[in-house]
């Protein structure tokens, strides 16, 4: 993007639940290289909101706060295991492992997710699944 503290992430998938597992993953690509993450742990998060948008929002969010908190947990893989758009709610399992400096390269430190330009396609007729999300770096 023209703002240096600012990423986009694109993702898509064969669903909307999908396409928001590899936004997550997306944004973990970019705080390290994936090669080098093992999955040694799992962890559990949950993510509710008033609408898709805010669901997506609070799902990233989630993420960051397991990345940024203990355990610092750094993913692999993301299965959202309830995907609840009437509702508004989404579990998903974590699994990657602590993310140490020295065996992971540290990549980009993400600081925020944002609404800018966030944008969910969900078109299932024509079969696009995508989301696009602005975070802040």
């Amino acid at each position: 993007l023209d703002h240096t503290a600012d990423v986009q992430l694109h993702a898509w998938g064969d669903s909307l639940k999908e396409a928001f597992e590899q936004c997550g993953m997306a944004m973990f690509a970019y705080m390290t290289e994936m090669e080098y993450v093992q999955i040694r742990e799992v962890h559990t998060i949950e993510a509710n909101a008033d609408d898709m948008m805010g669901l997506l929002y609070h799902f990233l969010d989630e993420l960051l706060f397991l990345f940024s908190a203990e355990p610092f947990l750094i993913c692999k893989k993301l299965v959202i295991t309830e995907f609840n758009t009437e509702e508004f709610r989404i579990v998903c399992k974590c699994y990657g492992e602590e993310f140490k400096i020295g065996t992971h390269p540290q990549g980009t430190e993400v600081k925020a997710i944002t609404y800018s330009a966030m944008q969910i396609i969900d078109e299932p007729k024509d079969h696009k699944f995508e989301v696009f999300v602005i975070i802040d770096i």
